[in-house]
Formats: C-alpha cells, sequence, structure tokens
C-alpha cells in the first residue's frame, strides 16, 4: 500500500476527536489537528518516494459500478502533496486566527474532514471514489461556509454555493453513468485507454456533462457569484477554497483529459468559456477596492485562465497553473490583514506616468520582438513548439507589453524603463523554462496537445484578439480614466454589471436555508 493512500486517515482520527469538543477552546485540539496535517503532508511526501522506486499503483477494491480505486502517478502525488502544503499551513495559521471563536472545535473537524475528501479526490481512480469525493468535499465546505449561521450573508453565500456545487456534482455522477455504460468499466485508466479510439454518442454526453461540471467548480461565467461572497466565512476557510478546493474543477478535466480531448466540441467550449470568464474576471478584479473581493476576482479570473489552457490542450500547462496559483492564493489571503498597512507604508514618490499611444505601440511591438526572440532560442534548444503553446506565450506578451509601456512613458525615469525591460525579459524567459519544466514532470501521463486544426486555429486567433485589445484598453485606460462615461462603467464593473444579482433574484435573496 502506498503511503500517499494513508494520508487522508490522521486527518479523520483528528477529526474524531475534534468533534468530541465542538465549542470554544477545545483544548488541544487545534494542536492535534495540525500535526495530522502535518502526517498527511509526510505521507504525502513519502508517496512521492514510493512513485519514484516502484513506479504507478493502483490501491483497488470491488468490482463494476462500485470500485473503489485509488491512484497514484506523478498528478495526484502532485496534487496531494500541494493539497497537503496548504491544508497544513491553514490549519496552523487557524490556530491562533481562531482562538476563542464559539465554535473553535466544530471547525477544526469540519476542515479535517474537508481536507482528507480532497486528497480522496486527488488520487481517485474509479468513478465512484471520484463522485463521492466531490460531494462529500461541497458537504464539508458549505459547513465551513457557515461557521458563522445567524450572518444573513454567510447563509446566502453557503446557499449559492450549494447550489452551484451541487449541481457540478449531479453532473459528475450522472456522466460517471454515461461513461460506465458506454465503456463497460469504472476504471479512469481504463476509460482514458478506451477513449482514444473514439466515444459514442453517451460518452460524448458525458464529456459535455463533465465540461459543465468543472465550469460550475471553478466558478465559471455566469455562475461566478459565490466566490466572490465567501469572505463571510473566517480567512482559513477562504484560503482553502480559493488556493485549493475551487481548482477541483481543473483537476477533474485533467484526471479525465484522454476523455474531455477526444471531444473537439468539448475543448472549443472550454476554450470559449474560460476565456471569457479570465477576461471578465480581470476586468472587474481592477475595478475593486477590498483586498479580499479583489483576490476572489482573481480567482475567477485565474480558474478562467485554467479552463483556456485545458481546451488548448496544455494539461501539464493547466496543471502547474493550478500548483502555482494555490501557492500564491494561499500566500495572498492569509496575509491578507496586513496588505492595507504595507501599502500605506510605500512611499510615494509622486505623479504616475502614463503612457501615451506611441508609447503603447512601441511596447507592443518591443515585446512581441522580444518573444520571438526567446521562443526561437528555446525552440533551437529543446524542439519545436506547439501552435497553442506558442499562443498561450503570446497573451503572456500582452502582459509584458503593459509592463514596457510603463517604462516608455514620457515622464518615466530611466531606472523604470530599466527595471521594466529586465521584468518582460525574465517573465518572457520564465514562461519557456516553466513550461519545459511542466511537460518534463507531467507530460508522460497526460495526453500530447493536439494538432490544430481549422477550430483550433480560428479560436487562438479570437483569443489573441480578445486579450489584446483588454491589453491595449488597460495600458492606455489612464488617459481617459477622469472621462464621465470612464467613471460610470467603473462602478458597473465593481458590480460585476450585476450578475450576481440575477442568481440573488433566483435563490430569494437573503431567504437561504438553517444549517445542518
Amino acid at each position: 500500500m502506498d503511503p500517499l493512500s494513508l494520508a487522508p486517515l490522521p486527518l479523520l482520527a483528528a477529526a474524531s476527536l475534534a468533534a468530541l469538543r465542538p465549542g470554544r477552546r477545545p483544548g488541544s485540539v487545534p494542536a492535534i489537528a495540525e500535526a495530522a496535517a502535518l502526517a498527511a503532508l509526510a505521507l504525502a511526501a513519502a508517496g512521492f518516494l514510493w512513485l519514484i522506486l516502484e513506479g504507478p499503483t493502483v490501491l483497488a477494491l470491488g468490482s463494476g459500478l462500485g470500485l473503489l480505486a485509488l491512484r497514484l502517478d506523478p498528478v495526484s502525488v502532485t496534487m496531494g502533496l500541494l493539497v497537503a502544503f496548504v491544508g497544513w499551513i491553514v490549519l496552523r495559521y487557524s490556530r491562533r486566527y481562531l482562538d476563542g471563536e464559539a465554535r473553535e472545535g466544530r471547525f477544526h473537524a469540519l476542515m479535517l474532514v474537508t481536507l482528507a475528501a480532497v486528497l480522496v479526490l486527488v488520487q481517485s481512480g474509479s468513478l465512484a471514489v471520484l463522485a463521492g469525493a466531490f460531494v462529500v468535499t461541497g458537504l464539508g465546505l458549505r459547513q465551513l461556509l457557515l461557521f458563522y449561521p445567524d450572518r444573513p450573508e454567510a447563509q446566502r453565500a453557503a446557499t449559492k454555493f450549494s447550489l452551484v456545487w451541487g449541481a457540478g456534482d449531479a453532473a459528475v455522477v450522472l456522466a460517471a453513468l454515461l461513461l460506465w455504460a458506454s465503456f463497460g468499466t469504472a476504471d479512469l485508466a481504463g476509460i482514458a485507454s478506451a477513449a482514444r479510439a473514439g466515444l459514442p454518442l453517451s460518452a460524448q454526453v458525458a464529456v459535455a456533462l463533465l465540461v459543465l461540471a468543472a465550469a460550475l467548480k471553478t466558478a465559471s461565467f455566469p455562475l461566478h457569484g459565490w466566490l466572490t461572497e465567501v469572505m463571510e466565512a473566517p480567512t482559513p476557510v477562504s484560503a482553502l477554497l480559493h488556493a485549493g478546493i475551487v481548482n477541483a474543477g481543473g483537476f477533474l478535466l485533467i484526471r479525465m483529459a484522454e476523455v474531455v480531448q477526444a471531444s473537439q466540441g468539448a475543448m472549443a467550449a472550454l476554450v470559449m468559456i474560460g476565456g471569457l470568464t479570465a477576461l471578465f474576471g480581470a476586468v472587474v478584479m481592477l475595478s475593486q477596492s477590498a483586498v479580499k473581493t479583489a483576490l476572489a476576482w482573481s480567482t475567477v479570473a485565474q480558474m478562467g485562465f485554467m479552463l483556456l489552457q485545458c481546451g488548448l490542450g496544455l494539461w501539464a500547462l493547466a496543471l502547474l497553473h493550478i500548483v502555482a496559483h494555490s501557492l500564491y492564493k494561499a500566500h495572498a489571503f492569509l496575509s491578507s490583514g496586513g496588505a492595507v498597512e504595507a501599502v500605506a507604508a510605500i512611499r510615494r514618490p509622486g505623479p504616475v506616468a502614463v503612457p501615451g499611444f506611441g508609447a503603447v505601440f512601441r511596447a507592443f511591438l518591443i515585446a512581441v520582438a522580444l518573444y520571438v526572440a526567446v521562443a526561437a532560442g528555446f525552440t533551437a534548444v529543446a524542439g519545436e513548439k506547439s501552435a497553442q503553446a506558442l499562443a498561450l506565450g503570446m497573451i503572456l506578451v500582452f502582459g509584458v507589453a503593459y509592463l514596457v509601456a510603463q517604462g516608455l512613458a514620457d515622464a518615466a525615469p530611466a531606472a523604470l524603463t530599466q527595471r521594466t525591460a529586465l521584468a518582460s525579459a525574465g517573465a518572457a524567459i520564465a514562461y519557456f523554462a516553466f513550461h519545459q519544466a511542466a511537460f518534463a514532470l507531467w507530460g508522460g501521463v497526460l495526453p500530447p496537445v493536439p494538432e490544430a486544426g481549422a477550430l483550433e486555429w480560428a479560436l487562438i486567433v479570437l483569443a489573441l484578439l480578445s486579450f489584446g485589445l483588454v491589453a491595449v484598453a488597460q495600458a492606455l485606460f489612464p488617459l481617459w480614466a477622469h472621462h464621465p462615461a470612464a467613471a460610470g462603467m467603473r462602478v458597473h464593473l465593481a458590480n460585476g454589471l450585476y450578475l450576481n444579482a440575477l442568481l440573488d433574484r433566483m435563490i430569494g435573496g437573503f431567504k437561504t436555508t438553517k444549517p445542518f
């Protein structure tokens, strides 16, 4: 038995002890919870060593649709290490943050059970384990969102989460039944192997349901509102959700990558949903004044970009995105309390350099030239890159161009120009370096990037045009930020174009259910 499969056990054991003392200051429960999370992390690390020495393994029990299987491979080890590490950090932070709260012991019990469910999810090797872990994770997180059960805002956020996550669970369960009926096996590896020969109609419907489930669980446009309201829960819950659980939809796609990639329509849908969500979330994020709300909209944008990567067939880069985003967002939420003081302490040197039309145009030319040079260098060393990977790098160039434009502004000092030039070159080099690392780590267990056909090229061009226009608008925004139309647009964007209000009406506003 591989060590990673044992990682949920210390968490569940500690949760049973915490459940006996659900109230304020439950003695040694916080310390035991932290120790259990550290033990799970140690088992995940041991699982990594097991993988190196023994290779991929599957622990299975039962047969048919009731097959229960846990899978050890580079993807599950990576996600297991990530979940255990973030969980340990969150529980360690919670010892002081929640000290003296009325439901402190209950929080630790729920957090431990939820972490255990996520650890099972990332190891899932069969349809039953995959679907069951999703359901248990959702139930645990709903109760964590209701840590302050008397707050109407918390009840509303939990109700929205339950509706969206529950719909995703239903889609996963239906997809599992259809996949089992299509291929006659509940083993995920067997389904992936069978899918390479083509998808029958029932399996194509199942893939559509998987895409729907992933979109719901990653808070994709337009049902993103629940993710921006979970700040009514304690900061550790927000950190766990944004740094970990919201990535579950992306993991679902990565684990079922062979099946999803066999459907050209599913891949196109992911590109369109992901691209729209990324652009929408990024634009709205720029209009937020509250730190945590801005971080929440950042998560919406990042999850959209991750779906875009999946739709382009860049599965290894999508997994790298999950790892990087989780680590960054956990730190961002747990340190958000001191963000205002940190910003206020920065010395403001005076007026900000605003680039004009000429500076922005030159910046884009320089950024593209820099990207082409770096891409040519890496291609010469490491081999030819796919069209999808090059297109994703071009989207990165738009962010690089924004940096260059700041340095080319008329009022910009020479030091700023040097810093933006170095940062731009570093970003381009880092993209291809991480690209190579991701494919070296996970490329062998994930499907190769598909050849770009007419539909793929059309979607790539559409994505490049969309991201490029937004980048140009962002760079030029200071020139017309004081116009009355811009001020009005900012108000509408700050409210997310009021799409969340429509969901509020659907659930009856603040008329929500009480916690279990």
